[in-house]
């Protein structure tokens, strides 16, 4: 086990709905949740303050609207609805684990889960409460990057760790392409004129504007979450000019 010092008092991390799948297609997979979680304790265990924006692509997304024939808001709010259930089974995953945790919702969700308030998201941080943000921005056409870049402006968080399941922001989709460039080091202009697809561009301007850096990491590589947290070079960092 490493006796590093985390390089940031406070943290925000960027979790995908998707990353909950699993291998599955849809829905949620119980080992993967669990193995998250336990990469999440990992970094709690160290003092870390960790606000978590949870995304709902594993259930529905927004941009689903026009293959269901849904308007555009409505499917929209579904999708923020979507975040709120994964939010709470990561909850109980992590309570499970012995983690004190919390959700907090962007739009009221009766006595199920507590609305956000910036003083009641700084309290618990305070108390080293992991806080689950759920429901997005609270409005439609705004994505979970957004959400994820605003509440760390909120938060003062010293980062934003975005977890996907590549190893960082290349000039082309890996995936697809054997002859793609992974960058190492990028500037939040860098990413908006080459029109990189890892963040949208309002999240990307929202964190240059607050000296926020973007970290881009695989979050199923072990231990990837805390080498991130402990200032490791990972993945891709985004940064001021």
């Amino acid at each position: 086990m490493t006796h590093k010092q985390p390089a940031f008092k406070r943290i925000l991390l960027k979790l995908s709905g998707e990353a909950l799948m699993g291998e599955q297609k849809f829905g949620l997979e119980q080992k993967t949740c669990e193995e998250i979680a336990l990469s999440i304790k990992e970094v709690a265990d160290k003092g870390v303050e960790m606000g978590i924006v949870v995304g709902g692509g594993n259930i529905f997304r927004g941009n689903m609207a026009e293959a269901f024939g849904f308007a555009r808001t409505p499917a929209d709010q579904i999708g923020m609805l979507a975040t709120t259930i994964n939010g709470l089974i990561l909850q109980q995953t992590l309570t499970r684990l012995g983690c004190k945790s919390v959700v907090l919702s962007a739009f009221t969700c009766g006595s199920m889960v507590e609305t956000y308030a910036w003083n009641r998201a700084m309290r618990y941080l305070e108390e080293k409460y992991i806080v689950i943000f759920v429901g997005g921005t609270g409005s439609p056409y705004f994505t979970t990057d957004t959400a994820a870049a605003l509440r760390a402006s909120e938060i003062g968080a010293g980062v934003l760790l975005k977890a996907t399941k590549v190893d960082g922001i290349y000039d082309k989709d890996p995936i697809l392409h054997k002859s793609a460039i992974k960058y190492d080091v990028l500037t939040y202009s860098e990413v908006l004129t080459k029109d990189l697809k890892v963040m949208d561009a309002t999240a990307i301007a929202l964190c240059r504007e607050n000296k926020i850096p973007v970290v881009v990491f695989n979050l199923f590589e072990p231990g990837s979450l805390l080498k991130a947290v402990l200032g490791e070079s990972i993945g891709t960092i985004v940064n001021r000019e």
